[in-house]
């Protein structure tokens, strides 16, 4: 930090642990990836965190009084500017809490908000952040300030001359939302002209997905040779990166980094980095990278194979499953994880960092991209214009003869291109 730096903002994180509540991560790995979420904000200093145990939340301060009271108190001594809450607020709770603790608070929504606005490099990713945090805002400045009393004429059924701040803070947001929707719609259209483009050019898509922090770029780099941003940091990569790759003794391919899944995503994120995600629709192969080291990469593999459900993957589409950052597990259990992982279909172990297995994950690719491809005969009518502009799109015709009733072409393609030329 050089002189002229602020000083980093002095942070305290809470995981509230809703007891009666059916849980898929335990508190104590909950609050690690939330103390992680912080430390991937630039000017942040995480100076405590703890769990809180609540039956239930209380609906005006989420925590009761004398939970408040004792935190007051170690936040205090702490010398604490900012609460991160891992966890939902509302803006009541928010409200209250800022006011009794004397901090800035925000919850894991807003937190992950920040995280993605500092991290967004690409014209899309950046306009898509600021949708989803204007929306975050609408629903909060709605909820905030509902305490207020309409300053307008009249009963308030009809309006009068008057509108409350509220109301003006509100269209101003939804003017912005409008502006920002127009010009994302122009960088998606462009993005979907280089996408047909690159339709045209025979190379199958590999897709990289994963929890974040799986390793996922790392592995991007190693396969590729490409500086991509790879740290020890939540949520490193936030815009798909594609590279093209010349698998050894096969075909080229690109392959694509995305961002990296978590659990409770909040919704407008899940929306804004679709965009995002759509490369891995797009796939002939995905490669779902998990960190085989972490104690719960179980539930963080289920999380990422819900949210894949969620997109909608095709399940033609055929997944690999790599289990990284094997040079990490004890060695005592290392050569059993490399053992199963061999027994098990589709499944490989490897480490990204040490470069062991990277051989073996290449001929699994050639192989199952081989595997894919079959040829067909496909007899089309005349009127059949746009299904045959596909095909050539695609790149799939090996030859084609017109006929009295119309083209007959043999084609070479994946199950997923002839699943989607039967929806055509």
């Amino acid at each position: 930090m050089t002189p002229n730096d602020p000083a980093p903002t002095r942070a305290w994180i809470l995981h509230p642990d809703l007891t009666r509540e059916a849980r898929r991560h335990a508190p104590d790995y909950a609050l690690a990836e939330a103390v992680s979420l912080a430390h991937a904000l630039p000017g942040l200093e995480v100076v405590g965190s703890g769990i809180v145990r609540l039956a239930k939340p209380v609906p005006a301060t989420l925590f009761g009084s004398g939970k408040i009271e004792e935190l007051k108190a170690q936040l205090e001594a702490a010398e604490v500017k900012l609460v991160l809450i891992d966890g939902l607020v509302s803006p009541v709770q928010q409200r209250n809490l800022e006011k009794k603790w004397g901090v800035k608070l925000l919850d894991r929504t807003g937190l992950i908000l920040e995280i993605f606005s500092d991290r967004a490099r690409t014209r899309e990713g950046v306009l898509q952040v600021e949708m989803a945090a204007l929306s975050y805002q609408r629903t909060r400045l709605v909820r905030a300030w509902t305490h207020l009393e309409r300053q307008r004429g009249g009963l308030g059924f009809v309006g009068g001359p008057g509108e409350t701040q509220i109301e003006a803070d509100r269209r101003a947001i939804d003017e912005q939302m409008t502006r920002l929707k127009r010009q994302l719609e122009r960088v998606v259209k462009t993005r979907e002209l280089h996408r047909a483009a690159r339709a045209k050019v025979p190379f199958p898509i590999v897709a990289l997905v994963g929890y974040t922090n799986a390793g996922k770029s790392t592995l991007f780099n190693r396969l590729t040779g490409a500086d991509v941003l790879a740290k020890d940091m939540l949520f490193a990569t936030l815009d798909p990166t594609m590279r093209r790759l010349r698998l050894p003794d096969g075909p080229e391919v690109i392959l694509s980094d995305t961002v990296g899944f978590i659990s409770d995503l909040p919704t407008q994120l899940v929306a804004a980095f679709r965009a995002t995600l759509e490369e891995v629709l797009e796939a002939d192969l995905v490669l779902h990278v998990r960190d085989i080291s972490h104690p719960e990469t179980a539930e963080q593999a289920q999380d990422v194979n819900d949210i894949l459900a969620d997109l909608g993957l095709d399940e033609a589409v055929p997944v690999l499953e790599i289990w990284n950052k094997i040079d990490l597990v004890p060695e005592e259990t290392r050569a059993e994880l490399i053992g199963r992982a061999g027994r098990e279909d589709d499944t490989l172990a490897l480490s990204a960092i040490t470069g062991l297995g990277i051989d073996t994950l290449l001929a699994a690719v050639t192989e199952k991209l081989s595997q894919q491809r079959s040829a067909a005969d496909l007899i089309l009518p005349f009127d059949a214009g746009r299904q045959r502009a596909w095909l050539y799109e695609q790149n799939v015709v090996l030859s084609e003869t017109e006929t009295e009733d119309g083209w007959q072409l043999r084609v070479h393609w994946s199950p997923l291109q002839e699943a989607r030329f039967r929806q055509l």
